[in-house]
């Protein structure tokens, strides 16, 4: 049986939670928060017999195997600590950490004491996401020239809110931003350029940024994100050969479509039991079970250079959005 600790009580913390409650060979052990009330909560719902007031209590729950790190960008790395420096595998929220210099002392202190750690992209555990990066390394698209994609939705402005509050790491391109460039990242590679624009908030979060990544190749990206606008949130991906479009939520899609020249579209579908938060779970036990400490799906070389590319373009928006006043009437 593998034990686990939620490390917060937000929506993710819950949702995860209940993924894992509800695996076979699983379940939550303990909930960890500053809020003692709310940690016991959620461990009430998730049917975990402890709770506690503090994330150090947690992560050293000797009936604890593995640390789910929900906590809002900018704690992930101080309960990351915790939780290496007790012996524990982590499951940390993407992204990683709030930078990637936060990002790459984390991802050292696991490697050096030889812990299990793994960012939560889950988007890489859905079969269909899958499926067309197997396709492209088999060449069944052909050469890959350009990826298109989009992740946005309209967010009323509320200083309180997480992803408007630059404290705790808000901003488009953090939590949503990361999907359409992982999306790229993951199916083309480490960009050679990055150009993007955006506009700021009145507290100077990225409320939007618009990204066109290069490869020496030829290859680019085109690239939405949002808290102001409904985006498609869909993806294309376009080779030599073929056409794949991703239906929306790209990030979590059960529909792709294959188009090519001289042939009817071709589709593929997935139950909606197949998609989730489940694979990347899965995961975790696979990797523990066979000793290793890195996921070869979610490895953390990748999320290391997208700690590094995220910060790459949240530098390029502030350099050139608008002043923040511009925008204040809409965020507001």
């Amino acid at each position: 049986m593998l034990s686990w600790g939620i490390a917060a009580t937000g929506g993710i913390a819950r949702t995860v939670g209940k993924v894992i409650a509800a695996e076979p060979g699983m379940r939550v052990a303990a909930v960890g928060s500053r809020d003692l009330g709310r940690a016991s909560a959620l461990a009430a719902e998730l049917g975990a017999p402890r709770a506690y007031g503090s994330h150090a209590e947690l992560v050293l729950d000797p009936d604890v195997d593995v640390v789910y790190v929900a906590t809002p960008h900018s704690h992930h790395l101080p309960v990351a600590e915790l939780a290496i420096a007790a012996g524990k595998a982590v499951l940390c929220e993407k992204p990683l950490a709030l930078n990637a210099a936060e990002a790459e002392r984390m991802v050292k202190l696991a490697r050096d004491a030889g812990v299990f750690l793994m960012e939560a992209m889950w988007m890489r555990f859905n079969p269909l996401v899958q499926r067309l990066h197997r396709m492209i390394g088999e060449g069944a698209l052909g050469t890959p020239r350009s990826v298109a994609a989009s992740f946005g939705f309209p967010l009323p402005y509320d200083p309180s809110h997480r992803l408007w509050d630059p404290a705790l790491g808000g901003g488009a391109l953090l939590d949503l931003g990361i999907y359409p460039m992982g999306l790229a990242q993951l199916l083309l590679g480490e960009p050679d350029a990055m150009d993007v624009t955006g506009s700021l908030s009145a507290d100077g979060v990225d409320a939007e940024a618009g990204l066109l990544l290069s490869w020496n190749g030829g290859a680019r990206a085109l690239l939405d994100t949002s808290l102001l606008s409904p985006l498609s949130n869909a993806a294309t991906v376009t080779g030599t050969l073929m056409r794949a479009e991703l239906e929306a939520p790209f990030y979590a899609t059960r529909r792709m479509l294959l188009h090519g020249p001289s042939r009817e579209p071709e589709e593929h579908l997935i139950a909606e039991s197949d998609n989730g938060y489940a694979g990347e779970i899965r995961e975790v036990r696979d990797a523990l079970a066979e000793g290793r400490t890195e996921s070869a799906i979610m490895p953390l070389d990748d999320s290391l250079a997208m700690a590094r590319l995220l910060d790459r373009a949240r530098e390029h928006v502030a350099r050139s959005a608008a002043p923040p006043s511009d925008m204040a009437a809409e965020v507001r």
